[in-house]
Order: C-alpha cells, then structure tokens, then sequence
C-alpha cells in the first residue's frame, strides 16, 4: 500500500488557518446568517462577541463571518486589537478606505462626503492623544465637520464617526460588519466608547453590525463598561469540539483525500488535544505526515504525539510564554504544580511563598496579558489549554 503524499496534506495549523472541515460551528454560523439578512432588512440586530479559550478557533469563525458578509453584500472592516495599539489608530485607516470607496460610487453622495468630514475631524483630535496615522488633507480631500466628532472624548467623538459611516453606508444601500478580533486588549474607554456607539446604530436602525472575539475575561470587562453590553451583544461560548465533531474534524478530511484513520489513531487524538480546534489540526497534520500507508494507525498517531507536542512547545506555547516576566513565570508555574482545572489565589500565594494580596498587581498583568482569567471570584485558570503540561516539561 502506498504512502500518503505530505503535499497533500489537508490540515494546516496555524493561527486563524481555516481547517479543512469546519466542525461543531454550524449552530452558531446560521444565527450569523440569519444577523445579516436581517441588517439588510433594516432591523436592529444583537451583535455577537464569540468567547472562549485559546486554541478553540475564535478567529477562524470571525474569518467565516467576514467570508459570509462580503458575499452577502456587506463592505466588512476587519481588526485585530493588541496592548500596543489603540482602536482609533487601529480603526482609522480601514474606515478612510470604506468611505472613499463609497465616495468613488457614480452618484454624489452628501452623507459620504459628511463621514469624510467627521472622520477628518476625529484624526484631527486624536491624531495626537492615540497616535492615529497621519491622514492628510489631500488624501480626503475634505474640510473637517466642526462640532462633529472633534470634542477630544473618545465616548462622544466614537459614536459620532460610526454613526457617519453607517449614515454613509445607508444611503449608498450598502451594509457595514465590523469584525474585531482579541477584544479583551481594548482599553475600558475604548470598549466603552465602542459599546455606546453600537447602541445609537441600533436605535437608529443603522446597517451595521459587529462580531468580535475574546477571551472569558471580556465579559466582565464588557460589563463594568456599560450595563447594557449584555442586551446589545450575545456572548456564545466557544469550547472545545465534542468527541464526534472532533472526530468529524479529522476523519472527513481524511476521508476526503481517499485515505483512511482507525478507530483506535481517532479516538487517541481525541484524548490528546480534548477536543480542542488548534490542536486537532496540528495532530491530525503530524498523523498524516506519520503514516507509512494511506491507513492511519495509532501507531502513527502515537509517533505524530512528539512531534505535535514538540511543535506547540516551540511555537504556540513559546510564543506566550516568552513574552513574561521571571516573576510572571513564577506565578504560572505555582499554578501548574497545583494542578486542577483551576487555582485559588490564596493557595498560588502560599506555594510561593506570600500573602495573597501581595500577588494582587501580579495576578492583574498575567491577566491583562491574556495568560490567565478568573472564572470565580479568588480562582485562576490558564487561557491556553494545555499549558500546564507545557510548563512542567520547561522543568
């Protein structure tokens, strides 16, 4: 029997890669379809903030999201928030090319040329305060909207721009989906003035709609930014694949290419990755590349095993980990030597050695940096899965 060809191989780790079956997501992805029919209807529609762990495929269905709008008909705006950037530097220039492409449309348009003027008004005051790339006048070849988004309030000023665009978009009879992926790194002002500025498009009945990710810590940050963020936004938990959708993820790709994967190789990759989307991926391309025949054994699975864990443990995994402290480092090692799924802050404290509070402004970076959330009020647990085994290999 022949080997499987390695060129061919279906499953294609990566951050945000699209896997070659979409498994366990259909639910969620009709309750999209279903959102944007009815924006283009002129309904006021709940946008939704996908939340989960790392690994769980957050940015892929985002990416599913933003495919499903454009071929809906919707201009999209896609960004990626991060601790080193803020949303009106990240926002700016995709919203300059959405309204000038509206602008470039045949027929004059007074609400176009009014969002340009609101948008050359924002980048004028926060040009400064949030390092907004430099939009010249010529490139917009407009004066700025005086009174209009220029009040120096990014909670004010926000929804005025969103709400010129929409306005802009509205009356060109398009739609807008605004996606936004890591949400949790938005400052609470950001995200508040995001939150308010969704509001007035929904009172308005605006034709646009965000869909966003995050990690569990969102929210509660959603929450003590605005009251009503539960009401404008549905939060849908992302968790890890059930046993027969993670074995559908692997088994019809598989499948797909005329190769076959035993029950037994199956259900062991099941039990390494939990379930969980990444890692699917990144076991399902080890066991293909493992296999001597186009039947996938647990013996090539179990081989596949090292290789997957050493690839995670110099990327995935790496890649967060390095980015830390040596005390952050501690901490997150007194967590693995607890083990469980989740630690209490007075037991971390006491494995190192300190008083609970004292851990206190510690415990606030690891999450604000995305490597840990409480799902309880005193407990901690890791937002990567796996990462406690990763941690005590590094011992």
């Amino acid at each position: 029997m022949q080997a499987v060809d390695p060129v061919n191989n279906p499953f294609a780790p990566g951050a945000g890669t699209f896997p070659p079956e979409l498994a366990g997501r259909d639910g969620l992805l009709s309750e999209v379809a279903v959102a944007l029919e009815r924006v283009k209807l002129g309904y006021a529609v709940r946008g939704q903030v996908f939340v989960g762990l790392r690994g769980v495929g957050k940015t892929v269905l985002l990416n599913k999201v933003e495919e499903m709008a454009l071929a809906s008909g919707f201009e999209t705006i896609s960004v990626e928030a991060h601790e080193d950037k803020s949303l009106p530097a990240m926002l700016v220039p995709s919203l300059r090319k959405l309204l000038l492409r509206l602008d470039a449309r045949a027929s004059l348009s007074d609400k176009t040329k009014m969002g340009l003027r609101v948008l050359r008004s924002f980048i004028g005051r926060f040009r400064a305060k949030f390092k907004v790339s430099d939009v010249g006048e010529i490139e917009l070849g407009v004066d700025p909207e005086v009174g209009v988004a220029d009040s120096g309030d990014l909670e004010s000023d926000l929804p005025d721009l969103l709400v010129a665009l929409a306005e802009a978009a509205k009356d060109r009879g398009t739609q807008v989906c605004l996606l936004i992926d890591e949400l949790q790194y938005l400052k609470r002002e950001e995200l508040s003035a995001l939150i308010m500025s969704l509001h007035r498009i929904s009172q308005k009945k605006l034709p646009m709609v965000m869909f966003a990710a995050g990690l569990p810590l969102i929210l509660g940050l959603a929450g003590r930014s605005k009251s009503y963020a539960e009401r404008l936004f549905a939060f849908p938990a992302l968790g890890p694949l059930s046993g027969q959708e993670a074995r559908k993820a692997i088994e019809v790709p598989v499948r797909a290419r005329g190769c076959t994967i035993l029950v037994k190789a199956l259900d062991e990759i099941v039990l390494r990755t939990q379930g969980y989307p990444y890692f699917l991926q990144q076991w399902g391309y080890e066991a293909w590349n493992a296999a001597a025949t186009t039947r996938i054994t647990l013996v090539d699975v179990m081989a596949a095993s090292q290789r997957a864990l050493k690839q995670l443990d110099e990327s995935f995994f790496r890649v967060r980990f390095d980015r830390l402290t040596p005390r952050e480092k501690e901490y997150l090692f007194a967590m693995a030597a607890l083990g469980g799924s989740q630690q209490r802050s007075g037991d971390i404290a006491e494995k190192l050695g300190f008083r609970a509070n004292s851990l206190g402004p510690l415990r606030s970076k690891l999450i604000a940096k995305g490597m840990i959330y409480s799902p309880a009020h005193g407990d901690n647990a890791f937002t990567v899965p796996l990462f406690e085994g990763f941690l005590k290999r590094q011992l």
